[in-house]
């Protein structure tokens, strides 16, 4: 079997092949929440910042360094030591082709044929797929209450092969923001085992709490344990440049160089000049899309009653994601491609989060709300407690 065969193909791509031979109307539009990212350009200081870089440096058109230029990797390390209270350099930090890349390079850096990686289900399902590309076994540790995972259960699946448990928080796909004390929790669990832990942060700049989210890099010694993750994209609309970052110990760093010059040789350098550029002069830019953001999560909140009167269950909602627990007799991986057509919704369906045959998969789907506005979200939450379609079994007498 070749390393591709090994993995299942793209969700994203398979969702969006459902909409073939489908049409919709001014008065019937699609409302697709199918994907977490941002649907609009940069703002336009940011573009004018892209568009004078691509004139007036040449710099911007050749090869960079592969670990980042020395500018954002310095704006990240100082950005990140004040929100955090710890003490980064830049050789803490490597600027990657997006945030899917980092955590690519960073199971290069820890993991060989065979070994292990924890993933909480629901897991993001490019982390699984490449974890299958790479014939690193995944561990399925089944989040709980409130969408969040244990420690004592990650503890009892580590063996001598598990190299790294992997959170995402604020999470994709169940928007839940895991508290300071569980991520410290899982960073004890993993310094006490010998083993990595891999925090990715790629919604960190929409979580609704003020502050730090965690005090991992006030410990003199994180590097011993921490690989962080960060993704340009979603703050500054950036999808298309592809920057992100991994925050890590220079010798984790040396290893996942080796990677990333075989495979990108440098990021995009007009992406990191935006990036820079964002960070230094979008702050308050950046504020206002977090605070719109958190109100479409509050639309999300608001129009629930509706849907729960009809069965439905809101697992987890934060960030870019509401995840819910369906009503329905049929499994969503058959629900979410009917809802297109019969619907016009295109949502994912929570087999695409969890192992096969996981019941909660077939349970749920996941809604990506950050470009439906409130009045898109009460027309979402309209047609899907609409639908009338076989309740499940548990479901019929409530």
């Amino acid at each position: 079997m070749t390393r591709t065969a090994s993995t299942f193909f793209p969700p994203v791509m398979e969702a969006r092949r459902w909409l073939d031979g489908v049409t919709f109307s001014d008065e019937w539009p699609l409302i697709n929440v199918s994907q977490a990212a941002p649907v609009d350009p940069p703002p336009e200081p940011l573009r004018q910042a892209i568009a004078d870089a691509a004139l007036s440096e040449p710099q911007a058109h050749l090869y960079g360094p592969v670990l980042g230029l020395p500018t954002l990797r310095s704006e990240v390390a100082t950005q990140w030591s004040a929100a955090y209270g710890g003490s980064l350099t830049p050789e803490n930090v490597a600027i990657t082709s997006g945030c899917n890349q980092a955590f690519c390079a960073a199971i290069a850096a820890l993991c060989g044929e065979a070994d292990e990686v924890i993933l909480p289900t629901p897991w993001y399902f490019n982390h699984k797929m490449w974890l299958d590309m790479n014939g690193v076994r995944t561990l399925p540790l089944p989040a709980r209450a409130g969408l969040l995972p244990d420690p004592e259960e990650a503890a009892a699946l580590i063996t001598p092969r598990t190299r790294a448990i992997v959170l995402v928080t604020p999470n994709n796909p169940g928007g839940v923001e895991y508290p300071a004390d569980l991520v410290r929790a899982f960073y004890d669990l993993a310094r006490a085992r010998g083993i990595t832990l891999i925090v990715d942060e790629t919604y960190r700049d929409f979580d609704a709490r003020s502050g730090a989210p965690h005090d991992l890099l006030t410990d003199p010694d994180w590097a011993d344990t921490l690989i962080q993750l960060y993704s340009f994209s979603k703050a500054y609309r950036l999808t298309g440049h592809r920057v992100g970052a991994m925050v890590a110990s220079p010798q984790r760093l040396a290893e996942a160089e080796k990677f990333l010059d075989t495979v990108t040789i440098c990021p995009n350098q007009l992406g990191q000049i935006a990036a820079l550029w964002g960070m230094q002069n979008l702050t308050q830019w950046l504020a206002g899309e977090r605070a719109e953001i958190l109100d479409r999560r509050a639309a999300i909140e608001d129009n629930m009653p509706a849907l729960e009167a009809e069965g439905w269950q809101l697992m987890g909602c934060g960030a870019y994601f509401a995840y819910l627990r369906h009503p329905f007799a049929e499994s969503s991986a058959a629900l979410a491609p009917k809802l297109v057509r019969e619907a016009g919704v295109l949502l994912l369906p929570g087999t695409m989060f969890t192992p096969a045959g996981d019941p909660l998969g077939a349970r749920t789907v996941r809604i990506a709300f950050a470009n439906v506005d409130r009045a898109g979200i009460g027309a979402l939450a309209g047609r899907l407690s609409g639908l009338g379609w076989p309740l499940a079994p548990d479901r019929t007498n409530a």
